[in-house]
């Protein structure tokens, strides 16, 4: 089954009584595979992007960045996106990677509130609207988390999704430069949050090659022990110094 990527610009914002009266849950096998890189990833990733984090983008990253440190008990005087990485860089020297995922959990139970998780899961229950919708809400607020992206269209068995979030250079990779953060303090525990607050599964499918990666909504990720994520090596300058299934060459 080949799977196709389209970009597209539908609106978010559609409503949700049109949603009510038309939408069908339904449930597309979509597959996607890890780019596997060379046995070693020893180069070095660069950072290229630059941000301008505008008043909206700053209050998001420090509520995230206070909600992790309250969740660790880890406090750090920085601010901006650089206090965000310190909280997630302490995490994972201090914690193994099971309490790394725990703390996550938590961090993002406390920056949104469980009535609000409650609502949306009520008015958006699993559907292809659903998926679509959280796709395209990904793009348009939570940039400033994980930088540009795109949502893009999945073909299989003739049906049509615009359920994928395409990030183009992974903000929160570039700027840890650990595969293991990547995993264990973004990937997994995000897997799980979604699922677990809006009932529908995502799959987080990162490219460490070239640090884009693919959010499928609708898709169950891997069981951990088959995920090709948990079996890379790390980067050769990798800042956390931080042990996940593979050492990290640095």
């Amino acid at each position: 089954m080949d799977t196709k990527f389209l970009s597209h610009s539908r609106s978010p914002f559609s409503t949700l009584s049109h949603c009510r009266h038309t939408c069908k849950p339904v449930c597309t096998p979509i597959h996607a595979v890890l780019t596997r890189p060379s046995p070693n990833i020893t180069q070095e990733a660069r950072k290229t992007s630059v941000y301008n984090d505008r008043w909206f983008d700053l209050i998001a990253i420090n509520h995230l960045s206070q909600s992790v440190q309250a969740a660790t008990g880890l406090r750090n005087g920085m601010s901006g996106y650089e206090s965000l990485v310190e909280s997630a860089r302490v995490a994972s020297q201090k914690f193994n990677p099971i309490q790394q995922r725990e703390v996550v959990i938590k961090a993002l139970e406390r920056a949104f509130p469980r009535p609000i998780l409650y609502l949306i899961r009520t008015l958006l229950p699993p559907s292809k609207f659903a998926r679509e919708y959280f796709a395209a809400f990904t793009t348009v607020f939570f940039a400033w988390l994980v930088g540009p992206c795109e949502v893009r269209e999945s073909e299989a068995d003739g049906r049509r999704e615009m359920n994928i979030v395409h990030i183009k250079k992974c903000r929160f990779l570039e700027e840890t430069n650990c595969v293991g953060m990547c995993t264990n303090l973004c990937k997994i525990p995000s897997q799980t949050f979604i699922k677990d607050s809006f009932g529908i599964p995502v799959n987080m499918v990162p490219n460490f090659e070239d640090m884009s990666c693919q959010m499928i909504f609708g898709q169950e990720p891997r069981d951990l022990i088959d995920d090709p994520a948990l079996k890379q090596p790390c980067y050769k300058l990798c800042k956390a110094k931080q042990k996940h299934s593979m050492k990290c060459s640095s």
